[in-house]
This record gives C-alpha cells, sequence and structure tokens, in this order.
C-alpha cells in the first residue's frame, strides 16, 4: 500500500538504473545494494523502470521483478515512482496494477510510441491508465517519445487521477506556465539533468534524472541551496554537475552511468543489448577527463571517484 501523498513526492528523485547479470537479467544482490547506496545518500524519492533503467529492452517479467525488489528493499523509507508506459494501453494497464499491488506511491509513463497518435489518442491513453489504479499517475513529456504540446498536457491535467507532470525539456518558461496554468496541487518535476537549478527557479516540486544515480550529493547540494535562496552557490554546484556530465556523455552514454557506479565502488551491472559497453580503454578516457574537469574546478566533491 502507497505510504506518501503525491504533494510528499518532491526533491531529488533519481531515475534509476536498472541492476543487469551477466545474462542480462535482473540481478536482484546487485539492485538491493543500488537501492540501499541510494536512499543512503539522502535522495527524496525513485523512479523506477523508466528510459534511464531501460525498459523497453525488458521483458514483462523482469519489469515486474525490478519493481518488487525495489520496492521491497525500500520498504516505505521513501516514495517510489513506477513507470509503466509500454506500446498499447492495455499492457500498461497491467503494470499499473501490478505496481500499485506492490507498494508503488504512484505511477508514470511516457505518451504512447513507435506510431502517430493524436491528442485524443493520447489523452485516452493516459485517461485509461489513470482510471485504473487509485495511486497518482504522472504524466512524462520527453523528446524520445514524441513531445506533447502544452495544450495537451493542460488537458492532461484535467484527468482526475493524473497529479503531475515529469518534463524532460530545456524550455523551462512553459513549464513554468504549465505549472502556473495547472495550479499548486499540479506536480511537476523537471528532467534535464544539466539544468536542474533552473527547473526549480521555474517552479518545479522536484528533479528526476539519470546522473543522480552518480553523484547524487551535487544534486542535494543544489537542492539545499535553493531552498536557501542561495543562488550563488546553487549554481557553482550546477556549474561542477555540468561538466561531470559533458565529460562523460560522449562515452555511451547509459553504459558510462554503469561504470561510474562501478567508480563509486557500486556494482549495478551493465547495459544489455543493444546497447553497448564501454571498453576498458574509453572507461579509462572518461577518468582522465573527470581527472583534468575536478583539477580545473579545484573541487573535492569528485573525490568519490576511484579514478
Amino acid at each position: 500500500m502507497s505510504k506518501f501523498d503525491i504533494k510528499d513526492i518532491r526533491g531529488v528523485i533519481p531515475a534509476t538504473l536498472t541492476c543487469f547479470d551477466d545474462n542480462e537479467k535482473v540481478d536482484e544482490k546487485r539492485t538491493r545494494e543500488l537501492i540501499e547506496f541510494l536512499i543512503g545518500t539522502g535522495v527524496n524519492g525513485l523512479y523506477i523502470t523508466g528510459s534511464t533503467g531501460i525498459f523497453q529492452t525488458m521483458t514483462a517479467d523482469e519489469r515486474k521483478k525490478s519493481t518488487e525488489i525495489v520496492l521491497d528493499q525500500v520498504s516505505g523509507r521513501i516514495p517510489v515512482i513506477v513507470h509503466v508506459g509500454d506500446i498499447g494501453t492495455a499492457k500498461s494497464i497491467d503494470f499499473a496494477l501490478h505496481a500499485e499491488s506492490v507498494g508503488a506511491d504512484a505511477i508514470s509513463s511516457v505518451p504512447p510510441f513507435y506510431g502517430s497518435y493524436s491528442p485524443d489518442a493520447v489523452y485516452n491513453y493516459y485517461k485509461d491508465i489513470a482510471e485504473s489504479v487509485s495511486i497518482p499517475m504522472i504524466a512524462y513529456n520527453v523528446a524520445a517519445a514524441g513531445l506533447m504540446g502544452k495544450d495537451l498536457i493542460k488537458r492532461l491535467a484535467t484527468i482526475p487521477n493524473v497529479k503531475g507532470l515529469k518534463y524532460t525539456a530545456r524550455s523551462h518558461d512553459e513549464m513554468g506556465s504549465i505549472k502556473r496554468a495547472a495550479g499548486e496541487d499540479f506536480m511537476v518535476y523537471s528532467g534535464c539533468d544539466e539544468m536542474a537549478f533552473s527547473g526549480f527557479s521555474f517552479g518545479a516540486d522536484g528533479i528526476i534524472g539519470s546522473f543522480y544515480n552518480c553523484i547524487p550529493e551535487l544534486y542535494m547540494k543544489i537542492y539545499d541551496a535553493f531552498k536557501k535562496s542561495d543562488i550563488k552557490t546553487a549554481m557553482k554546484y550546477q556549474a561542477i554537475a555540468d561538466e561531470f556530465i559533458f565529460a562523460t556523455l560522449k562515452y555511451n552514454g547509459l553504459a558510462a552511468l554503469y561504470d561510474l557506479m562501478k567508480l563509486r565502488g557500486i556494482d549495478a551491472g551493465n547495459v544489455i543489448r543493444p546497447f553497448i559497453k564501454n571498453t576498458p580503454e574509453q572507461v579509462e578516457a572518461m577518468k582522465a577527463d573527470i581527472r583534468k574537469m575536478r583539477d580545473e574546478f579545484g573541487t573535492s566533491e569528485l573525490d568519490v571517484f576511484n579514478i
């Protein structure tokens, strides 16, 4: 049973990696260790089986297994949002019902993808899923699945159980407009890691992102500085986070996140096919780039990595 209200789901929320073993199956031990690490850093919630969790590569059973392990390990300590999107409304509803049954606090979904869908089709997709469960639904605006227009998002906000939006785009003026139009009770989460501080500044209630797996402490510092209205400090930490991201994304971006976790002493496994792993030479080059930017910034914030 859900333990958190949608208004409690705010702050720094990692879009959590899915942990796989060498046979490309969900690894329970690694999953539990990753979740415990993230909770230990003080993050405010988790967003699981989403784009960073490469849900599209997983079988239905693997997605459900991963969800069950995460929720068991979290054990109600922080909110958990489960991404349930898939090709086909009935499949998404099945994931939504499962997420609710194992204790998720909210569900989320990208809009229907791999096809051309009218605004009415997208609206009905979210309405049907949201009405299938009692826990809140968070819509998800992301370019990889096709960005939704502001008018459609505002329409989605009128569905009684659609309580929020994950907005993964840099147009924060539009995100702020959506927040104002939908009202304070409609939660908005900024999904662009490089613009977390901007997201908060434009009214986001929380931030959901990939790099919060490997540098969560930096984003907690950004959030804490924002809450204190300490703009200079928040921008300082955002700049460090950005340069870190720029130094790593060129190395098979998603695979780099798994490599970075290992450099932090957390083995989350690796990406699975068709994603490509980084070679040992690429990992060494990435480490050199991180050392360079760390030394240029004169910061100790990245000393958590074995580089």
